[in-house]
């Protein structure tokens, strides 16, 4: 299969924007693993902000764009470096790809992302992507990183979208604040209701929401390719999530006829 993984801030680092080193050293050994069974790997990965705010020692994430921007040069980094390291002890090579949105939307860039990813695919390499978060403003910007994965997925003819986030996935109400809350294993269609279930609020480091992953959903579905909302606090998931069994919640695709 070609796998779209999506990583969210949460499961990368701790609270404080530091590096979560355990999870992340074991969410790199399991993608390795099953990049060596077979499967095509894309890893889009948040958490350049989050980093180089904990590089930097600030209290919380910062408000206006320059020092976003520069959080994330500083962030991006350590994050590449970090992979790189992890990555190559299992003998697997990876690459940066930096986009926005206009790399969507223009049609030349456009060509260009396809060709340039497809061709690391063969030469067997993961190709990590991230927004371009030193140059994107709000004109030119995805957004967040769930719209990201399921924009890759879509052009890259995925067969799979993976969203690792700090939730097991969809559930009838907020599981934080109501012990009543089921998950939903399965949903079929984006309705109002469900978008309505999704709410608003993310993690204060990360820029998404359920309401991201909803949207995500949206676009993965249009284009006929299942997502899967799991939890990366538990990267052994990835096993049973290829494996087939259920896991968190799963948005099934229109099949094209």
């Amino acid at each position: 299969m070609r796998i779209v993984v999506k990583v969210g801030t949460s499961t990368l680092t701790h609270t404080s924007g530091r590096i979560n080193i355990r999870r992340t050293e074991k969410l790199c050994k399991i993608l390795s693993d099953v990049k060596n069974a077979g499967h095509e790997l894309i890893l889009v990965s948040s958490g350049a902000i989050g980093m180089g705010v904990g590089k930097l020692n600030m209290k919380s994430k910062p408000e206006d764009m320059p020092t976003k921007q520069a959080a994330a040069a500083i962030g991006q980094c350590e994050l590449m470096y970090l992979y790189d390291k992890l990555f190559r002890e299992y003998n697997h090579i990876v690459a940066q790809m930096l986009i926005t949105g206009l790399d969507f939307s223009n049609e030349e860039s456009h060509k260009n992302f396809q060709s340039t990813l497809n061709r690391l695919l063969e030469l067997n390499v993961i190709p990590i992507i991230n927004e371009n978060d030193t140059i994107a403003t709000q004109e030119i910007s995805v957004g967040d990183n769930d719209t990201m994965g399921a924009i890759v997925a879509e052009n890259t003819n995925a067969d799979l979208l993976i969203i690792l986030s700090d939730i097991d996935g969809l559930y009838t109400g907020d599981p934080r604040n109501n012990p009543d809350a089921q998950l939903i294993d399965t949903v079929f269609s984006i309705t109002p209701e469900i978008k309505e279930l999704a709410g608003t609020k993310g993690t204060t480091l990360g820029t998404g929401g359920m309401i991201t992953k909803i949207h995500a959903a949206e676009i993965a579905m249009n284009a006929g390719i299942d997502m899967i909302i799991a939890n990366g606090t538990k990267p052994e998931l990835l096993y049973n999530i290829i494996d087939g069994e259920k896991v968190g919640t799963k948005f099934i695709g229109r099949k094209k006829a």
